[in-house]
């Protein structure tokens, strides 16, 4: 046994770190880093280094599924890590708030709760952190709901019961207050469109941009001033029947669904000038992919789409969908498409799933495991 140790050290290759280390690390997809940077005090520093240098940090989908049979337990997790080409299952061990309450998400980053005396919100990429703060005054039922900045705008979504539908309230997170602002405009009450199921919105600090998805119809709301600008007519083809918005590295960008819901004909993308409201075309999906979400789903009313960094992920379906289509847009324009098939495959049919997407870092991973106690398990 002596001789084996005395020539297994005399062989040994010299420790790798530095410029070296850090090279060779920043070629390894994160989730498998977390358990390189226990290695040493040197090797955690080399993994932080190595996201922290990466010049294009791919972001994450994330899948939060909701039993509505047994809402008292706490949502599972599920995550596409697109640097890995892995889909991981999260398993968690600080829950989400009042789990008899549904889930939702919106602005792909955002997931909150909301009763008539609380309201519980989370924006960080993981969701680790949760708000816990008093409901807003005026009772909502579906209510379009968004972080700028250091606030979190609440609009329209109001019950039937209550004076104003369009009434919009700001909480600020350093002050802790409630503070009303001036109500939507009165075109979001037609048919009751000030519903989050008719409205996309979208943050760009100082800015929420508002738009109804079937017309396109979109205003912009200033929370430095509490005024609204618009309207824009952010639908440029005449064959968009579905439109959502959303940001991609400070651009507003257009996912539109032409066609028809029985019959989708084509995905495009747009850029928007915020200066303008002009439309540049910048993408239109394969039609090989709108196959593909055909398939998930025979009637399309809508599409689910979260985005963030300069990855857009696209599905159809209340549970997911078999499919996510994939665009990576250029930063001078231009889309590269892919597909991912769902392998979760764990979603029932009384289940619900809601969507997020963030750009998920080595010190939120770290929290999570070494702080929360979360468990990462990649898929095989």
């Amino acid at each position: 046994m002596d001789n084996y140790t005395e020539t297994n050290s005399s062989t040994e290759p010299p420790p790798i770190h530095g410029d070296i280390l850090d090279a060779i690390l920043s070629h390894i997809p994160l989730i498998h880093l977390i358990p390189l940077s226990h290695v040493s005090k040197a090797w955690t520093a080399s993994v932080s280094s190595a996201f922290r240098t990466s010049t294009n940090p791919k972001p994450w989908l994330i899948l939060h599924t909701q039993s509505n049979r047994h809402s008292y337990q706490c949502p599972s997790t599920h995550a596409y890590d697109p640097d890995s080409n892995k889909w991981i299952r999260i398993h968690t061990r600080t829950p989400t708030p009042n789990h008899v309450t549904t889930l939702r998400s919106s602005h792909s980053n955002l997931l909150y709760t909301l009763s008539p005396t609380n309201f519980s919100f989370s924006f960080d990429p993981l969701h680790l952190t949760w708000h816990h703060v008093p409901a807003p005054k005026v009772s909502r039922i579906d209510p379009i709901v968004a972080v700028v900045g250091r606030r979190v705008v609440v609009a329209g979504g109001a019950y039937d019961f209550e004076d104003d539908p369009l009434a919009v309230e700001i909480y600020d997170l350093q002050s802790h207050t409630w503070i009303k602002s001036d109500p939507m405009p009165r075109v979001f009450n037609f048919n009751h469109s000030a519903s989050s199921i008719w409205l996309s919105v979208a943050s760009d600090d100082p800015h929420l941009f508002v738009m109804e998805k079937s017309s396109g119809v979109t205003y912009s709301f200033d929370t430095s001033t509490n005024t609204w600008s618009g309207p824009y007519d952010l639908r440029p083809d005449r064959n968009v029947y579905h439109s959502v918005i959303g940001v991609l590295t400070g651009r507003l960008i257009v996912i539109g669904v032409l066609g028809e819901a029985e019959d989708v004909t084509g995905v495009k993308v747009w850029e928007v000038d915020c200066e303008s409201f002009g439309l540049k075309a910048i993408g239109e999906m394969p039609v090989e992919f709108v196959e593909d979400l055909r398939r998930c789903d025979e009637v399309i009313s809508s599409i689910d789409v979260v985005m963030a960094g300069n990855v857009v992920y696209m599905c159809v379906g209340e549970r997911g969908g078999e499919v996510v289509v994939v665009c990576e847009v250029g930063d001078k324009g231009g889309c590269r498409w892919r597909k991912v098939v769902n392998t979760v495959g764990e979603c029932g049919v009384m289940d619900r799933v809601v969507l997020t997407c963030s750009v998920v870092g080595v010190e939120e991973l770290q929290r999570a495991v070494r702080v929360e106690d979360w468990k990462f398990v990649v898929k095989r």
